[in-house]
């Protein structure tokens, strides 16, 4: 057997085995969906209309009003698992429209959250004392990742080559 044949299967299985240990995406796109980051959709708002979009990110703020909450969110790449991936670059801002009352403490200040949900245009607001434009999201689903939940589906596996002392 050729050498490269005898290490297809072995890489293959461990390529599997590690896949196997992320968890599948939590919401399904539409056909509707649009894969672009927020700050794209603040530039050139008329050209995507009323898209669906999966999109995530760190709780900035939730601010009641009387009849729909919103939800700021600083946007984050997500990963396969639709997990918002922090330790990124940021990838603008926006905001999440719910309707009825949104308890604050269901969605802190700093947590991490994933949304899928429809564009509902833009609003013009402030980040400290610039100006900034929101795409807004008319929200259908979200979700409030745990910490256990951010840590779950990463493989436990090192690889290395040396000598170990435990005491």
């Amino acid at each position: 057997m050729r050498p490269t044949v005898r290490l297809a299967l072995p890489v293959s299985l461990l390529v599997l085995a590690l896949s196997a240990c992320a968890p599948a995406p939590i919401y399904k796109p539409t056909a509707n969906n649009v894969a672009v980051p927020p700050s794209q959709v603040a530039r050139e708002p008329e050209r995507y209309g009323s898209a669906d979009v999966i999109w995530g990110g760190r709780i900035v703020n939730v601010r009641n009003f009387a009849d729909h909450s919103e939800i700021e969110v600083l946007a984050y790449p997500l990963d396969g698992s639709q997990r918002p991936q922090a330790n990124d670059t940021g990838n603008g801002r926006f905001i999440a429209a719910m309707p009825g009352y949104v308890e604050s403490l269901d969605y802190p200040s700093g947590g991490l959250v994933t949304i899928a949900g429809r564009l509902n245009g833009t609003r013009t607001g402030n980040v400290g004392q610039a100006q900034y434009t929101f795409p807004l999201v008319s929200v259908n689903q979200s979700h409030v990742w745990t910490a256990k939940e951010m840590s779950g589906g990463h493989p436990n596996v090192s690889f290395g080559v040396g000598v170990g002392v435990i005491r």
